[in-house]
């Protein structure tokens, strides 16, 4: 176990002790309910970060890079499907589990049918677009005559830029899969569970896109086989170079939520042109610091052990054009899988690894640098968030204990001294704690102002992103949708072969195609880089707002201690300091704010396609008029040529409103949203963060007060109960000195 996980399970009993104090007190009545609910909420809420406090590791690449199989050896089991279908837009998470679960996110009927729909606009093959708009998949009559017109497709209609279709593969791994999950899915998110022998029945549905075309979300949950597992998330996510560019705008909204990145390249191919493109988008959404790289060798490939070197090598220098000083690792994902399942491996697989054991070097190689990558990631998870976010912890825990003892000591106090005495001292302190309280307010008004202005910069900035006209992103669009050449002469050559439907849903899924790809390569990256960028502001806007705080929260709470001091209040030196500042990602998911995606399918009118038809029979009927005058009339299929050009004028047109129409609905939502609650959230837990520091000198002491006026307990008895409490508050408080120690000789190491 990593010196975090350590530090971690000595934050949950810190957690547990205090926890039980608290409740001690209450059931003690000693203090007041706000007093309680107080310290009450910092348990709770930190007990909830700390066992929520999970680091996301990313596992990317191009289509067969080895993603799934380097997962598995990394958790000692085959728990993956490897190999799994290219056209899934699944990201499986992997987290721990005291047995093996998974747990299979459907989605709903109205989801499915969405999808289908936006595949069937300007369907060649389905006569009436009634069908397109009011498609159920769940009526059989429309499942018929879907599978009718997917019957009649040809190649050309199958098959856009040398790949498959996307739209049709859609179509088709719908229908496929109907009748296995029909009984499953629901109108709502319906959630299927295989766990312990059925666990394998997971990798039916990511292996089979007649069934993964079905799915939201994958999690599994599996024993702890590796080290830091309990506290990190695995995601197995889609290749950069699938088919379907909207998959990859999936995997940018799951890397904007990760903490590191391993980017996993294939040592049969080297870094390919689509790695490339990969990594520049890596770099524009700014979180390339965060990658680490993994060289999947394949024994097979290389016949040397320099040939290997020389490979990698190369890549590195490639690498170089993309990041500066790239952490790259090299070694079999599959040999580590293989040593760890010997003994049940297949008879081939057996013989592939006993045949890789004779080249004593290449293993060797393998197995060094496996054990300096996975010591690294072992780091890098504990450092990732660990220091940083358990010293804010512990911090939390530190004020807690100072109050609960600084209660503690009035309490005795009170105890000690006759009722008038006791109501004289209960004055005093009160007339202290109010003179701090325009402090306070004073904190509360600075940060709504920051929070105001900071407020005011972001719209300003969206506004600038996001309008149309004059927004970056609105630009770059329009240009492409403007510039974008449709191959007219390929299109004459479709009208002959194929007719003028056909023709045009080919250049219709040639221009779509090529609009995701571009949203997804160049928007989604630049939107994504803008959140992180107005995030990191947010933090270091409210950090420094906050930092003259320190100061003033100190000179208030030494003023305090001088008061009370003379009274024989013990004073507790541990909350004097820096505040720690609260970790962002805890107030987004405490709020639940998510960022919406940027790129999302747009919406073709299939009314596109009558337009062309009308206007078809438009030029038709002027040639047969010519033709009747006896006057030279175009050709038919020059009607046809003329009527496909003006339908794609349109659909440019069309696409652009829908671009526009879009981006102003974002534009809106990520201010208000997600923004606006994010500066609000911010503020408030700043606030928070530096009032509990007040807390621990503001007690409340009414409770006290009330049971001595009513004379419910009895004096000596409830003396010796509190000097209990505050015995065992000085030995958490000893504690969490130690923790703190340990956490700064930790950080000094790592710097060093």
């Amino acid at each position: 176990m990593d010196e975090y996980d350590l530090l971690k399970k000595e934050l949950l009993n810190v957690h547990r002790d205090l926890d039980r104090i608290v409740s001690r007190i209450r059931s003690f009545g000693g203090a007041t309910e706000p007093l309680f609910e107080d310290w009450n909420k910092v348990c709770r809420e930190t007990a909830r970060h700390i066992s929520e406090d999970v680091v996301r590791v990313a596992v990317v690449g191009t289509v067969k890079s080895g993603k799934s199989t380097f997962i598995n050896s990394l958790l000692k089991g085959d728990f993956l499907k490897r190999g799994a279908g290219v056209m899934t837009s699944i990201v499986t998470r992997i987290r721990f589990g005291r047995s093996l679960k998974a747990s299979l996110y459907f989605k709903s009927w109205d989801e499915i049918n969405e999808e289908i729909k936006r595949a069937l606009v300007l369907f060649p093959s389905l006569g009436q677009q009634s069908i397109c708009q009011a498609f159920d998949i769940r009526r059989s009559q429309d499942r018929a005559e879907l599978e009718q017109g997917m019957a009649h497709l040809g190649a050309e209609q199958l098959i856009t830029d040398d790949t498959l279709n996307v739209d049709s593969v859609v179509a088709a791994s719908f229908l496929k899969g109907y009748d296995r999950v029909h009984g499953v899915v629901a109108s709502d998110h319906k959630v299927q569970v295989y766990e312990g022998g059925d666990f394998d029945r997971h990798k039916e549905f990511t292996g089979d896109d007649g069934l993964s075309v079905y799915l939201r979300d994958i999690q599994l949950e599996i024993g702890d086989s590796f080290d830091g597992i309990e506290h990190m998330e695995l995601a197995d996510c889609q290749g950069s170079d699938s088919p379907n560019p909207l998959h990859l705008a999936m995997v940018q909204d799951y890397l904007l939520t990760a903490h590191l990145v391993i980017y996993a390249i294939s040592s049969r191919t080297g870094l390919r042109q689509a790695d490339l493109k990969f990594l520049s988008i890596i770099r524009k959404m700014g979180i390339m610091d965060n990658v680490v790289f993994v060289v999947n060798c394949d024994f097979n490939e290389h016949e040397s052990l320099d040939d290997l070197r020389k490979l990698v090598g190369k890549i590195k220098e490639d690498l170089f054009l993309v990041k500066a000083n790239p952490e790259v690792y090299s070694f079999s994902a599959l040999y580590n899988l293989f040593r760890q399942l010997d003994g049940t491996l297949i008879q081939k697989d057996q013989a592939r690894l006993h045949q890789w054991e004779t080249d004593r070097e290449m293993c060797e190689f393998s197995e060094h640098q496996s054990e300096k990558f996975e010591s690294t990631l072992v780091g890098k998870i504990a450092n990732e968030r660990g220091c940083l976010l358990l010293r804010n912890h512990l911090e939390r825990f530190a004020v807690l204990a100072s109050s609960i003892r600084h209660w503690g000591g009035i309490s005795c106090k009170f105890f000690r001294e006759d009722s008038k005495h006791a109501a004289g001292i209960l004055d005093k302190i009160a007339l202290h704690q109010e003179s701090m309280r325009p402090v306070r307010d004073m904190i509360r008004t600075n940060l709504d102002g920051t929070a105001e202005k900071m407020m005011k910069d972001i719209r300003e900035n969206i506004d600038r992103l996001f309008e149309p006209g004059y927004g970056r992103i609105q630009k770059e669009i329009g240009e492409f949708i403007r510039n974008y050449n449709v191959s007219f002469e390929a299109g004459r050559d479709h009208l002959k072969a194929q007719g003028f439907s056909a023709a045009l849903y080919l250049v219709y899924q040639e221009f779509r195609q090529a609009l995701d790809t571009f949203m997804t390569q160049t928007v989604n990256p630049q939107v994504i880089g803008f959140v992180k960028s107005v995030e990191d502001r947010i933090r270091c806007t409210f950090e420094t707002a906050c930092r003259p705080y320190d100061a003033i929260i100190n000179d208030a709470l030494d003023q305090y201690n001088s008061a009370v001091e003379p009274l024989g209040i013990p004073v507790v030196s541990s909350v004097r300091g820096k505040v720690q500042p609260p970790d962002l990602a805890d107030i987004k998911r405490a709020g639940k704010l998510t960022i919406s995606p940027a790129v999302a399918s747009i919406s073709y009118r299939a009314k596109i396609k009558t337009e062309a038809l009308v206007r078809l029979g438009v030029y038709r009927a002027f040639r047969l008029f010519k033709q009747l005058l006896k006057k030279n009339a175009p050709s038919e299929l020059e009607d046809e040529f003329r009527a496909l050009k003006k339908a794609v004028l349109h659909m440019k047109r069309d696409t652009r409103a829908a671009v526009i129409s879009h981006f102003n609905d974002y534009k809106e939502n990520i201010k208000f949203q997600y923004f606006a609650k994010l500066v609000e959230a911010t503020a408030a837990a700043y606030y928070e963060r530096l009032s509990e520091r007040f807390q621990t000198y503001g007690t409340d002491l009414a409770g006290i007060g009330k049971l001595i006026d009513e004379k419910r307990v009895d004096r000596r008895q409830a003396l010796e109960t509190v000097e209990k409490i505050m015995a065992e508050v000085q030995c958490i408080q000893g504690g969490i000195d130690e923790l703190r120690n340990q956490m700064t000789r930790e950080e000094r190491e790592e710097a060093l």
